[in-house]
């Protein structure tokens, strides 16, 4: 412990802080550089630290350890050698170095002149593992993997890459879903993390998925930074908003590259990079070979990106499709040219029909579907998808700065049946009815309505209309109830409580035919979009106040062996153990003291002498050395 201790003190902070990260030290009894010495060397800590090393790496480990209680030296050839003599046939000098330096920076061994040394605790932990049914050095050395499963035949591989193009444009195709809905309402991040069952159940809907797919997908979404977490909600990122005007394949490559780029490299280095290659139990038995100490870790985070492989099309029925082996491989390019001639194609004309739908004869270009998508609602989304105009859609499209002209002039570009007669008939009369109903928030001024006698609520906005009689059902409709309406005193005008752009919103959802306007009476358009306003919060990194602390600790003037001699000598008080003391005397001479100590200060311990039964008071500098008694 004082070898690990002394080297503790001399890392960098940087190096320092990593270490306590890797090896999963809590600061809980941490309090000076032979605690943290301790904790290192816990047979539960170094049991987890050997649980992160593959099957090579241990053996280097245990054969180091091995030579040293043999009293051999341990050095790099030594180690090379005895692997060698054990049945180790492709281990080379250099791979026993770059194994060994790995053990020296999270602190299992020292690497010292051209040695490796094991740290004894993690000697005497290994040498335990054949009574825990765990390997021993031999095993280590000499297991062979399990045999890797053979590739599907050459005629599976075209249904494994047909069957990934349809479940890569469905991932597309419910992602885009997912957005447009954040987009139009975010989802609330509760507080113990996910979102709430109301929410998933929506997104769940808009998605036409099973709801237990909803949280991966957002998790998919977010890492390719089309969604993120803004103010409690989850919400649509600039990202997300160019995102959805790519086509299919450009989106599809942006998912596949977010995935690939958040692959731990530990997973990346096992996926087979040839199509028709199975993962599944395979990969499974290989994982539990390659960590014999335990690989759950890396089993949870395969799992994790195996069921995302699935959704992009990666793989299908769990082997690597054709553009999957390509992701792979950094061939991006490629795979993307093998999705694009797998998916469907883009069309860019619709049916609009007498009963006001709009029907796609295929999957629609981005930029059409968006801008269907401001002026009509969505009914199905297939690869042919159907749209609905609806008083409400059109008023929406007014409200974000479309006219009927606009409106009428797209849909002949796209229309494949020319506008029927109640499609032009709604777009005109929803426009001619338009502002009919105005939104506006309040301000202090000579014309600002007047709040009803009595009523102390601070209003944010009005609804005014020439309309009496549709101010009138507006004051009742109970639908709108939530934004507590009141007469002002003018009864030309009604207020709320609630911003303008809620009121608007709410009227409009309504289906009357609100517009909001500025303080100058003036009609301003307004749009559905809320973005999410991401900020970079500061990560805490909670090892730093502990390194402060031990380098406080450490800077008090008292030198490792003294620290050292103290904490020895405290642990003999806690124990009330009686231990052996040799004493350097003036005159060059040693002394063993039995002693029974009692307390240590001010670089002095006092204790009680056994064999005398006197009291004694030494000098923590005049001690040579410490051992319990026998």
């Amino acid at each position: 412990m004082l070898g690990l201790a002394s080297r503790l003190r001399v890392l960098p902070d940087a190096e320092l802080r990593h270490v306590i990260k890797v090896r999963g030290v809590s600061a809980n009894g941490i309090n000076d550089f032979f605690d943290l010495a301790e904790a290192l060397l816990e047979a539960g800590n170094v049991q987890l630290a050997l649980s992160h090393l593959d099957r090579s790496t241990l053996a280097v480990l245990a054969v180091a350890g091995q030579l040293t209680s043999n009293n051999s030296v341990p050095t790099l050839v030594a180690v090379t050698d005895r692997l060698f003599e054990l049945g180790s046939t492709e281990v080379t000098l250099a791979d026993v170095a770059r194994r060994v330096d790995a053990l020296h920076a999270v602190l299992l061994a020292e690497r010292n002149d051209g040695c490796c040394i094991p740290y004894d605790a993690v000697s005497a932990h290994l040498a335990r593992w054949p009574s825990q049914s765990l390997p021993d050095t031999a095993d280590l050395a000499v297991t062979s993997p399990p045999i890797a499963l053979a590739a599907v035949p050459d005629s599976e591989i075209a249904f494994i890459d047909q069957l990934a193009a349809e479940r890569a444009f469905g991932m597309v195709s419910s992602i885009a879903e997912l957005v447009n809905e954040l987009c139009r309402e975010p989802a609330r991040q509760l507080s113990r993390g996910g979102i709430g069952l109301p929410d998933t159940k929506r997104l769940a809907a808009v998605m036409t998925v099973d709801v237990d797919l909803v949280a991966p997908i957002l998790a998919l979404a977010s890492r390719a930074d089309l969604l993120a977490h803004s103010d409690g909600y989850w919400m649509e990122t600039e990202a997300g908003e160019a995102w959805l005007l790519e086509h299919t394949t450009t989106r599809w490559a942006a998912l596949a590259v977010a995935w690939l780029a958040a692959l731990p490299p530990t997973v990346a280095d096992i996926l087979p990079r040839q199509a028709g290659l199975p993962w599944g139990g395979g990969l499974t038995a290989f994982i539990a070979w390659l960590y014999p100490a335990g690989g759950e870790w890396m089993l949870s985070q395969l799992t994790e990106f195996a069921r995302d492989a699935e959704l992009l099309g990666i793989t299908a029925n769990d082997t690597t499709s054709t553009a999957g082996a390509n992701v792979l491989r950094g061939d991006l390019e490629i795979a993307v040219d093998i999705m694009a001639g797998a998916l469907p194609t883009e069309v860019g004309a619709v049916y609009l029909q007498h009963d006001l739908s709009i029907v796609a004869p295929g999957p629609l270009a981005p930029s059409i579907d968006s801008r269907l998508r401001g002026m009509a609602d969505v009914e199905s989304r297939e690869l042919a998808s159907s749209y609905r105009i609806t008083a409400a859609s059109v008023n929406r499209a007014l409200a974000a700065g479309e006219n009927a002209d606009s409106l009428l002039a797209f849909l002949t570009s796209i229309s494949l049946t020319g506008i029927p007669q109640p499609v032009d008939y709604l777009i005109n009369e929803s426009a001619s009815r338009y502002g009919r109903v105005r939104v506006g928030r309040l301000t202090d001024g000579p014309n600002a309505p007047i709040a009803p006698p009595g009523n102390d609520t601070v209003f944010l906005s009005y609804v005014c209309s020439a309309d009496a009689a549709l101010l009138g059902t507006i004051a009742v409709d109970q639908t709108l109830a939530p934004l507590a309406l009141v007469r002002a005193g003018d009864s030309e005008h009604l207020l709320s409580r609630f911003a303008g752009d809620a009121v608007f919103w709410a009227l409009s959802d309504a289906r009357y035919p609100a517009a909001a306007e500025d303080d100058l009476g003036e009609i301003v358009h307004l749009r559905r979009h809320q973005i999410a306003r991401v900020t970079l919060t500061p990560t805490v990194d909670t090892t730093r106040n502990l390194v402060d602390k031990l380098r406080l600790r450490a800077e008090s003037g008292v030198s490792v062996a003294d620290a050292w001699l103290a904490r020895q000598l405290d642990t003999a008080i806690k124990a009330k153990q009686t231990i052996l003391v040799s004493i350097a005397m003036p005159g060059g001479a040693v002394v063993d003291y039995l002693l029974e100590p009692a307390s240590v200060s001010n670089g002095r311990f006092r204790a009680r002498d056994r064999r005398a039964d006197i009291e004694r008071t030494l000098p923590l500098k005049s001690i040579l050395s410490i051992t319990p008694a026998p």
